[in-house]
């Protein structure tokens, strides 16, 4: 998938007339995704969890793009009820893009106002229930995607379906890269399934690499004290690279016109770190079925989200009949 020139925000397509969703918006990887898309010209809704925080993002990128169009919406994917009522909440005829970016990292054991822990629980039972319920709007459109936040971390995740939900033992780090192999399940499972219903969505993984962001100082690691935040901080500024290289991969995703669903895109560098947008297709979280469908079938249980797909699929093979016995009769 790679030119032979670098790939850069001025390559991303016109995208006029396109309406965009990018959750955690308000910050990060998610601001810097959600201000190029609407410099190209997507209405871009910046789905956050926080409104204050939420509209000093939105006033700051009204400034950086003067007649962008752009609106605030408040979810908390550790809530499904705000998750409920953000999707009833969609009044736009349709959804192009979808971008699950918001997530929380590193974070000390704690619970969702569901019950989950929460780095399962946010990263992936919130995505997954959120582009449930957003996806009929999304197969409105003429070319939707889901581009789903996973991470380079994900490869060292030993998963396990008897403790995601932290029922055995909490492990900071192993819960968090646990809840991205999740994410990458979730997003190959997706077009899977998308593919089988015969429906046009593209459903893409990407990997940001190591980027400054406040993942791991805010939220709630901002109450971890006063020598965290300061050695995190400073490993932050000397080790990670910038924002705007983080967001690359997912801009990369949500618009190279002719990706393929299913792809997982990462930086070509060393231990996908850094680098530039490349497909990687030797994974094998992307190719483990098995694992993908029972995590699916998990996810159902735990949220009470249960896909359209087949629904759309029951449709389709009706109108095909009703079509064929027309023609029967003719």
């Amino acid at each position: 998938m790679r030119s032979s020139l670098p790939w850069t925000f001025r390559t991303i397509p016109e995208l006029t007339g396109r309406v965009a969703v990018v959750t955690g918006a308000n910050s990060g990887i998610g601001y810097v995704t959600a201000r190029e898309l609407a410099r190209r010209g997507a209405h871009v809704v910046l789905a956050c969890r926080d409104l204050e925080r939420g509209q000093a993002a939105l006033i700051h990128m009204r400034g950086e793009v003067p007649g962008a169009h752009l609106e605030l919406r408040r979810v908390d994917l550790s809530s499904l009820t705000s998750i409920r009522e953000f999707a009833a909440g969609w009044n736009h005829d349709r959804l192009d893009l979808l971008v699950n970016n918001a997530g929380v990292a590193m974070v000390p054991h704690a619970l969702t106002a569901d019950g989950f822990e929460s780095q399962f629980g946010i990263n992936h039972l919130g995505t997954f229930a959120l582009t449930g319920l957003l996806l009929p709007h999304l197969l409105a459109a003429p070319d939707p995607r889901v581009v789903t936040v996973s991470s380079e971390g994900q490869r060292f995740a030993r998963f396990d379906l008897e403790n995601l939900n932290a029922e055995r033992s909490y492990r900071t780090a192993f819960a968090y890269v646990q809840s991205k192999r999740a994410n990458l399940y979730f997003a190959m499972e997706l077009q899977r399934r998308a593919d089988a219903a015969r429906q046009k969505l593209r459903s893409m993984a990407v990997a940001p690499g190591l980027t400054r962001t406040n993942v791991l100082t805010g939220g709630a690691n901002s109450g971890r004290g006063r020598l965290y935040a300061t050695l995190t901080r400073l490993l932050v500024r000397v080790a990670f690279r910038p924002t705007p290289e983080g967001a690359k991969t997912s801009l990369y995703a949500a618009t190279v016109p002719d990706l393929p669903g299913g792809s997982y895109i990462v930086p070509d560098g060393p231990l996908q770190l850094r680098g530039e947008p490349t497909r990687r297709t030797r994974e094998h979280a992307i190719r483990d079925t098995a694992t993908a469908t029972r995590l699916w079938q998990l996810s159902e249980r735990l949220t009470g989200v249960t896909y359209a797909l087949s629904a759309a699929t029951a449709t389709r093979r009706l109108n095909r009949d009703v079509d064929d016995v027309i023609r029967s009769g003719q």
